[in-house]
This record gives C-alpha cells, structure tokens and sequence, in this order.
C-alpha cells in the first residue's frame, strides 16, 4: 500500500477510561442497583454514555451468540491493548464470589447487555464487598475505516478541485458500507471542499458518530456517498 495513505483508525488514539455510575438503564426505565450482600451478590455498572441505544448504533457487529470469556491481568493494560483493536468498555459487573455461580451471573449480563468480549479480574477491580469483577467490551466501527492520501499535481490538475484519493477500505466499516472503493476521489464533504488530506482528517474528526455526505469522482462520474461515522471512546467521554 502507498506509504503516503494515512488511516484514521482506532490505534491512533489511546482510550480514556469513563466513568461508572450505579445506575442500570433498561427499555423499561431506570434501575438503581442495590450494593452487593448477601441477598444482592451481583452488581452491574454501566458506563455513563454508552447506553443501549448508543452501543447499538456504533458497534462493529451484531451481538454474538457467545460472548468471548477470559481472565484478565491488568484492567488498564488490558483496557488499552483492546481499545487498539476497537473495543470499546461498556460496563463493570461485581459478584461477591468467586465461583461457578458468579461467573454464570456475570455472564449472564453479558448476554443480556449484548458484549463481544468479558474480561474477568479475582481481584475485585478494587471493590472490597466483591471478589469477581468483570469488564464488558464492544468493538466499535472504526471512525471511517480507509486509508487516504493528498492529490498529486496532475489529480488536481485533471479533477481541477483539491481533495483526498481513497486507499484501502476495511470491510464492515462505515467507508465499506457507504460503497467507497479504492482509488475514489473525495471532493466535497457535507457539500463544501475539502482541501487536502489534513483538512479531510479534521472534519471526519469533527463528525464522529454522525452521518456525512461525501461527493466522490470515480472515474471521471460524481457520486454522492451517505457515511455514518463511527465513533472512539475517548470522543464519547469528551462529549458527556
């Protein structure tokens, strides 16, 4: 692939941590949770901006099946090598055991909270009442999810307009679902110019999570492109 193509991907930035809160949201409204005793022994925390309805609408899949379970062995080291693959914390669970009974709970709300992925730590994360605390993760879509690169001289010249030339585009991201394909001219971007690869990359940082109408040259056609944006964590935190 062209050295000079730049993509925006999720191992660019590092994932900041959210906040918890002891609040559940549920279609039917909102739960506070108990703290963990005898007669509550699981807890779950949802993390605050990543709601059902937030999760749904940026995650990379459907939920699987079959959450993908593992014992962990640092929360933050573990936090940041998932976020670099586009896993994205939704929630903490607690159990006051470590068991064959409080691993079924927190799986469980595995299920019922649609994770990907579960990372189980003995340690309790901290929580003294718990001994078995579970972090939740969903892969979010990449921001954009192809490379691109700054016209040559002779593109400007033959497309007399400045912009950015499409690269590589990673299937199932939000450029693969809008139909962009390698060697697509990006003119326009919510109808104005785009200038070069710089000014491509601040706007697309700009519009995370929203839908943006690209004008693409391809082979001399103009094309509109609808893109739903994805989002990083660190862009959910900030805009809380």
């Amino acid at each position: 692939m062209d050295v000079r193509f730049r993509p925006l991907a999720c191992t660019a930035f590092a994932l900041m941590l959210g906040a918890c809160t002891h609040v559940t949201r549920t279609p039917q409204g909102t739960i506070t949770e108990p703290p963990i005793s005898a007669a509550h022994p699981g807890r779950y925390e949802p993390v605050s901006g990543r709601e059902a309805a937030v999760v749904a609408e940026l995650r990379a899949a459907p939920a699987p099946a079959q959450p993908e379970i593992s014992d962990g062995q640092s929360a933050q080291g573990d936090e940041r090598l998932l976020a670099a693959k586009g896993y994205v914390r939704i929630g903490d669970g607690y159990y006051r055991s470590d068991d064959a009974r409080a691993r079924d709970w927190l799986t469980e709300r595995a299920h019922e909270v649609g994770a990907d992925k579960v990372v189980l730590y003995a340690d309790g994360g901290g929580e003294t009442e718990a001994a078995l605390h579970a972090v939740y993760y969903v892969r979010f879509k990449l921001p954009f999810g192809a490379s691109f690169r700054d016209l040559r001289a002779d593109e400007r010249e033959t497309l007399g307009a400045g912009g950015v030339r499409i690269g590589k585009v990673i299937g199932n991201s939000p450029a693969a679902e809008a139909n962009l394909r390698d060697g697509d001219f990006v003119l326009k971007f919510n109808g104005e110019a785009v200038r070069d690869r710089a000014d491509f990359e601040q706007r697309l940082r700009a519009h995370m999570g929203k839908r943006v109408t690209l004008l693409i040259n391809r082979d001399g056609t103009l094309v509109s492109r609808l893109v739903r944006l994805g989002m990083l964590a660190s862009e959910l935190d900030a805009r809380k």
